[in-house]
């Protein structure tokens, strides 16, 4: 028996939002949060973070894989020997960074797993 052309319109319309209903539910949403909100209070943003700061001039260190990212207030030293370095990545560049922030002898410290950059054309003017 052939199904009208209503109910294959119907059939396919339910499958796509159930596809759409499915995706929805599976992505997680990360918050990027600047590095001074997250520094008033890391107790509560301990564990997985995704922060967002500027790299300090000067402050990367290629031997123990390490960078300091600031804000307007405040400093945290930032691990990235697990994370891939992206083009783009330099001092005095605005980033973000995706790891895992800790408590670690009294100061904090983000482990990098990822490490994000903005398109350059988006903040350097054409001259």
């Amino acid at each position: 028996m052939a199904m009208t052309r209503n109910n294959r319109l119907f059939v396919v319309g339910g499958s796509i939002l159930v596809l759409v209903i499915m995706m929805l539910a599976t992505v997680d949403p990360e918050t990027q949060h600047y590095i001074d909100k997250v520094m008033d209070d890391p107790d509560s943003f301990s564990g997985n973070a995704h922060i967002r700061g500027e790299v300090v001039v000067g402050s990367i260190d290629t031997q123990n894989y390490t960078f300091i990212l600031e804000g307007v207030k405040h400093q945290l030293i930032v691990d990235f020997s697990s994370a891939a370095v992206p083009d783009g990545f330099s001092d005095g560049k605005t980033i973000a960074v995706k790891g895992l922030l800790s408590d670690s002898t009294g100061s904090w410290i983000l482990e990098a797993r990822e490490i994000q950059t903005g398109c350059p054309s988006k903040y350097e003017s054409v001259e």
